[in-house]
């Protein structure tokens, strides 16, 4: 039997966010991404902590979230050029 992950095979990963645990069942194939993706959460938030220090770790997490939505939503919309009045 070999040791070769199958790529519906779901396992058990645990990501930190923000310092706290969150077990995860996710397809092997794309345990690497759920990595980066974490990783570059809290980059996103602790940048955010940084430039704003009077920030909680929730208000930072909020404005990642934040983040993401508005990235999700211009990737998502047609591709419509903006008018402007003369």
């Amino acid at each position: 039997m070999t040791n070769e992950q199958q790529p519906n095979q779901i396992v058990q990963v645990t990501i930190l966010i923000a310092g706290r645990p969150y077990l995860l069942k996710v397809n092997a194939a794309d345990e690497a991404l759920i990595h980066r993706l974490a990783k570059e959460i809290n980059d996103k938030a602790t940048a955010f902590k940084a430039a704003q220090p009077s920030k909680d770790t929730q208000d930072c997490l909020a404005l990642t979230l934040l983040t993401y939505a508005v990235e999700l939503h211009r990737s998502s919309r047609p591709s419509v050029p903006e008018l402007h009045p003369a």
